[in-house]
């Protein structure tokens, strides 16, 4: 599963990092974090998935009801209905666009701390089965026509390839004009209606359980930096997702996903919902050693700007290699390694344990 990993070389950062008695002053008052403030933060990214997830389905609905009364005949239906069809469809992309950079922005927070991490696996992160057996999330979602799909993979990504049409096996076959530019282009495909209206269903099944869960997470000190420490050293597995993608690869990309959003955009919000952890923390390490936590938290911001610098080139109409994407990650990768041995050794000289 995607953040199941080893801790990156742990042992080796903590003895190898010089700190230099950066720790050893002795501390002038207690200290005191404020994970409520990252609670809350989590509670209100969790409410606007549940809703949004919702509005989702709305379209989902009506698009599947169009098919139905056509009896799933795709050809007939947009010969019958297609201003009707364009408009569920559009609405359905529309609010996945809206409600995807939603997740990403605490995904920070819920796929780095255990009690939640499943989650992510489900809606975001998880590979199928048939891709990844042994570490695929292991759910199922079932159709309205009563398939069951076993380890199907994550929601997210079922939904974009088959609103978008990345994967021929999620969607009807049938191509047509949708965006009404005189061409059929990426996108332009009729989904197949059991599979969208199914998945977007468990969408907002699993949003609205996160959102429980979320209620009844109780934020400790050990929780925050075994999600900082997990979600860090990231940067080489999302870099590589976006090598694959259209952004990089065009009408060669491999990947079926993050070819409707960048996924340099989905690194952003994730490290900003890894900001909001270390804004909880970071008194703790400040209360030993103010240039300790000036350090970290100025290794993120930096992480942060040198992805959006590359992303704000990419919309501003360059389109990097597959080379460039490589050396943009190595570097981001060596960058969060460093970051995340600081937290690790702050954790461990604070005696806040970090979670398996």
């Amino acid at each position: 599963m995607k953040h199941k990993r080893l801790l990156f070389g742990l042992m080796f950062a903590l003895s190898a990092l010089p700190f230099g008695g950066l720790f050893a002053q002795e501390a002038t008052a207690e200290p005191v974090g404020d994970l409520a403030a990252v609670k809350t933060y989590l509670l209100e990214k969790a409410n606007g998935l549940a809703e949004g997830s919702k509005v989702l389905t709305e379209s989902t609905d009506a698009y599947y009801e169009l098919a139905e009364a056509a009896g799933f005949d795709y050809e007939a239906l947009w010969a019958a209905k297609p201003e009707a069809v364009t408009a569920a469809l559009t609405a359905a992309k529309e609010q996945w666009i809206i409600i995807s950079p939603e997740y990403e922005k605490m995904e920070g927070i819920v796929a780095g701390v255990p009690s939640l991490a499943e989650y992510d696996a489900i809606i975001d992160a998880s590979a199928s089965g048939e891709e990844d057996p042994e570490n695929a999330a292991d759910f199922s979602v079932t159709l309205p026509d009563e398939t069951v799909l076993e380890k199907p993979g994550n929601l997210f990504g079922l939904l974009e390839a088959s609103l978008w049409g990345t994967n021929p096996a999620f969607d009807s076959g049938v191509e047509v004009d949708l965006d009404g530019d005189g061409e059929v282009g990426f996108g332009d495909v009729l989904p197949d209606a059991n599979f969208v209206k199914g998945v977007a269903d468990s969408l907002a099944s699993y949003a609205a359980d996160l959102l429980v869960s979320s209620e009844a997470w109780e934020p400790n000190d050990s929780d925050a930096f075994t999600a900082l420490v997990v979600m860090v050293p990231t940067m080489s597995e999302y870099f590589g997702s976006w090598k694959t993608s259209r952004f990089v690869a065009g009408d060669e990309a491999t990947g079926q996903n993050f070819a409707v959003i960048s996924r340099l955009s989905d690194i952003n919000d994730i490290l900003s919902s890894l900001q909001v952890i270390y804004d909880g923390v970071g008194p703790l390490i400040k209360a030993e050693s103010n240039e300790q936590y000036e350090q970290i938290k100025q290794g993120l911001i930096d992480l942060k700007a040198y992805v959006l610098d590359i992303l704000e080139e990419e919309q501003g109409g360059r389109q990097f290699t597959a080379e460039e994407a490589d050396v943009f990650g190595s570097e981001a990768q060596d960058r969060a390694q460093t970051i995340t041995g600081q937290i690790a050794q702050a954790a461990a000289l604070l005696d806040i344990p970090i979670q398996e």
